[in-house]
């Protein structure tokens, strides 16, 4: 299936090459192919005369074919490539991959994150170790070093040596190993992200997705999680981690190339919504499993000092990142008690806002360089503010110019219309909101514990919902020629409905509205006439019996109420024409799993619309303008 072939979180581009021709022209050419993916530098590294030459640089792979460009450069036939997507280190020459050990002898690239990488890295610089890089990556090519040149003798095969290696680290990740002293072979490894490998004539190729394999070939491998694959010219042989041999047969792809970079779904677009759940398990990884029961916010650095005395904290945003931050405010206000005031970055920058010293302003955008966001949140430092950034970009202007920088870890988005970066902007303020109360002392240990528990639960109940589309698509298709449609809710289901609301129009071009529930009847209850769609969110347990009175008023008007709710919920049927079910949950985590259905709904009627769905109309994925 679709899912399970292409199924996780593509965040970098990994090529690798053992054959019979030039390795340079044949790695270039597919990172071109994984271009669409997003990516801040690149590199090589080919096996030149019983060493690696390896060239890399910040920026696009014009640059990196320049500087491998010229007489006499990187010939060989075993080489890798990568293109990164910064998460750890800033996108510079010396952080973008390939990296290689002290003494250039093993060269690693590596999707994904290495979660224990700063104390393993503190114990290799004890050990001697000479660093040149601020990432997670460069860490493995000194664990394999010591395997193959220093604890063990050199004899130890090289897929050896880094199945030792990978002993030592966590994480979500795929790795790629070149070795000087055995150049037939390449090794990787499989933990969580994608790796493929292509079976030709005299030549074996790996990506890690298949656009770059199909114009050498059409016989694929999948590389499962925790396996490792040892790659040379004649094939591919592959076992698990703990040496058992695994028998795979090849995967014959029939999918043009266009469809491949979409990894077999139709659009981006709905190829994001189902890269939700492991960008969610991304976004937490590492942040979350700190003794105490304190998420460990990696590049947030605000004193305990600063947290005890903080009076109010401002959020500031556009477009879906505000949605976000409303969902922002509510769990903040709720865990750390502290108030909070959400404004849009567009009218923050224009008002006199009653900013100073004692607050903090959190600052979101997907790409860190929405210009409004950018202009709001140098106003508020103007007036002695902390600044954090909740962006998905390493090395953006937001990032550079905050206090304290909390990266989504999302990954590339392609499509216009967010989605998986909206539902990681909730879950890094979630973190956010329980590192302040934990901090503040405003909920116990064993209340972070279990909403830390809850947190941890939501990537296997996204899963759940995803598995549920084929409810959604048919509602859609029932609906699709409606002109009008309004979404409702209280609190938190606000928040989400608003951003339902938002996908919808944003695709469909359909005429959209969200409002408080309890605002139907000052105005807006005129608008519903028999047969119009209400989407009802039903997830908040305080205001349940609430919501449930304002589904009446829709009723009594002959409007057609669609109900988001809980599994749990039997009562709901009483009051709506149709239910879309999500696991149950916290209700402070709610919209994580809410919003989804909402997403899918969009993307399915815009589709039975016809319409781009991945370059709607007049809009752009990054407003870099006023």
């Amino acid at each position: 299936s679709r899912v399970r072939v292409l199924g996780g979180l593509r965040m970098c581009g990994i090529m690798g090459y053992v054959g019979h021709r030039s390795a340079l022209p044949i790695l270039l050419d597919g990172l071109r192919r994984l271009e669409y993916r997003g990516y801040d530098s690149a590199g090589v590294a080919v096996l030149n005369d019983g060493h690696i030459e390896v060239r890399k640089t910040a920026g696009k792979l014009a640059q990196l074919t320049e500087i491998t460009s010229g007489p006499g450069l990187l010939h060989g036939t075993v080489g890798i490539g990568h293109t990164r997507w910064a998460t750890h280190g800033l996108p510079t020459d010396a952080n973008a991959h390939p990296h290689s050990d002290c003494g250039g002898r093993v060269v690693v690239i590596h999707n994904g994150i290495i979660e224990n990488f700063l104390p393993l890295k503190e114990e290799l610089q004890a050990r001697g170790h000479t660093f040149r890089s601020d990432t997670d990556t460069e860490v493995i090519a000194h664990l394999i070093e010591e395997e193959l040149y220093e604890a063990r003798s050199p004899s130890v095969p090289l897929e050896e040596a880094v199945r030792r290696a990978v002993q030592h680290t966590r994480g979500a990740y795929a790795i790629v190993v070149l070795c000087s002293g055995q150049p037939d072979r390449i090794v990787a490894v499989r933990q969580i992200s994608p790796l493929i490998i292509g079976l030709g004539k005299g030549e074996t190729i790996l990506a890690s997705d298949i656009p770059a394999l199909l114009s050498h070939t059409r016989d694929v491998l999948v590389i499962e999680d925790g396996e490792m694959a040892v790659m040379t010219a004649s094939g591919a042989t592959v076992e698990r981690l703990d040496g058992a041999t695994v028998a795979k047969q090849p995967l014959r792809i029939t999918w043009d190339a266009e469809m491949a970079e979409k990894g077999g779904y139709p659009h981006f677009m709905l190829k994001e919504i189902h890269e939700q759940p492991r960008a969610l398990q991304e976004t937490m990884m590492g942040r979350l499993d700190a003794p105490g029961g304190a998420p460990e916010l990696d590049g947030v650095s605000y004193s305990p000092e600063f947290v005890r005395g903080l009076r109010k904290l401002w959020i500031t945003a556009c477009g879906t990142a505000y949605h976000a931050g409303l969902v922002g405010r509510w769990v903040v206000e709720h865990w750390a008690k502290v108030p909070v005031e959400p404004e849009l970055a567009s009218e923050l920058r224009y008002r006199d806002a009653l900013i100073d010293p004692q607050t903090l302003t959190v600052a979101i955008s997907q790409s860190g360089e929405t210009a409004d966001t950018l202009a709001a949140a140098r106003e508020a430092r103007k007036r002695g503010t902390r600044l954090a950034a909740i962006t998905n970009v390493v090395g953006s202007t937001l990032s550079r110019e905050a206090d304290d920088v909390l990266y989504v870890r999302a990954g590339p988005e392609i499509a216009v219309a967010s989605s998986k970066a909206y539902i990681t902007m909730l879950v890094a303020l979630q973190m956010l909101a329980l590192d302040l109360a934990v901090r503040r002392g405003a909920v116990t240990p064993p209340q972070a514990a279990h909403i830390i528990q809850a947190m941890k639960a939501l990537p296997g109940k996204a899963q759940e919902v995803l598995l549920r589309e084929s409810e959604v698509a048919s509602l859609a298709a029932r609906l699709a020629d409606r002109e009008h449609m309004f979404f409702i809710g209280r609190g938190l289901d606000y928040a989400v409905a608003q951003e339902g609301s938002l996908k919808l129009k944003e695709i469909s071009y359909l005429h959209s509205e969200a409002l408080a529930a309890g605002e139907l009847k000052h105005g807006t209850l005129a608008l519903v006439t028999p047969g119009v769609p209400v989407f009802a969110l039903v997830t908040q347990r305080h205001v349940y019996e609430k919501t449930l009175s304002n589904i009446q008023e829709v009723k009594a008007r002959g409007g057609l109420v669609i109900a988001v709710a809980y599994d749990r919920d039997t009562e709901i049927t009483k009051h709506a024409e149709v239910v879309l079910r999500i696991p149950d949950t916290l209700d402070d985590l709610a919209p994580v799993l809410a919003i989804i259905p909402l997403q899918l709904f969009a993307y399915h009627v815009a589709r039975e619309r016809g319409n781009d769905i991945d370059q709607p109309r007049n809009l752009a994925k990054s407003v870099t303008v006023e």
